[in-house]
């Protein structure tokens, strides 16, 4: 076990510091892949009081190395997914508003990990904390936007392809080389469709936001501190 970890949870207005460091370290691995135009790559989420975020901060020097949005939907902001495939297939808005008015709705968005910790399997531990974080902002239905080369991790926390929008699911997004897929956890409440052992600790996670835990990472385990807990509003 080579890598110790703090997931901390916050509220984008109240903490721009660490709105800053996670933007910046977001556009880095963007931009090694080539990717300019990613929708919400602004600043404008910094502002939306309807925004959460999670960042892996690493010991001992504390460097963000990674991080997950939750965007709740509400009136005044489209949603990422909203901004990403509307001009494709502007059925989202109405998909978005139908549940918004029916338990409401959020998006889990943003995912990204640094350099220094990729291939030792952060990406579905921050997915699922986001997921857990969801229970604190009172919606019923969790969507998001994934690559192909994340559809089986998005499938295992719950995540089903909505194969009513673009062309059986899919998108050419955020270019032509890559093929993206709109997704729904229909009920981010019981967690239903995920595999048994990410629902079991996604809701270890829920009953215990606070928690220290080695967690099995792709190669080796991962000693990770979860601050989960939300602000009040």
């Amino acid at each position: 076990m080579s890598e110790r970890l703090l997931f901390r949870a916050f509220r984008a207005i109240d903490e721009p510091d660490t709105c800053i460091r996670y933007r910046d370290g977001h556009v880095s691995v963007l931009k090694d892949y080539g990717i300019t135009n990613i929708t919400t790559n602004n600043d404008e989420w910094m502002k939306n009081p309807n925004i959460y975020g999670i960042v892996a901060e690493i010991y001992p020097d504390m460097e963000v190395v990674g991080g997950i949005r939750v965007q709740k939907s509400d009136e005044q902001n489209w949603l990422p997914v909203e901004k990403a495939i509307s001009k494709m297939d502007p059925r989202i808005h109405d998909i978005v508003k139908k549940y918004r008015e029916n338990g409401g709705v959020g998006e889990l968005c943003a995912l990204w990990n640094a350099k220094r910790v990729a291939g030792i399997g952060i990406s579905v531990l921050l997915t699922r904390a986001g997921i857990s974080m969801a229970n604190q902002l009172d919606f019923e239905t969790l969507v998001g936007i994934c690559a192909e080369y994340t559809l089986e991790m998005f499938k295992k926390v719950g995540f089903v392809v909505d194969d009513s929008l673009g062309v059986k699911g899919e998108f050419q997004y955020p270019n032509e080389n890559y093929i993206a897929r709109v997704l729904g956890i229909m009920n981010a409440s019981t967690l239903s469709t995920a595999d048994e052992y990410d629902k079991m600790r996604m809701q270890s996670l829920r009953e215990y936001p606070e928690q220290l835990t080695v967690e099995q990472g792709t190669k080796e385990k991962i000693e990770i501190q979860y601050n989960l807990i939300l602000p009040k509003k």
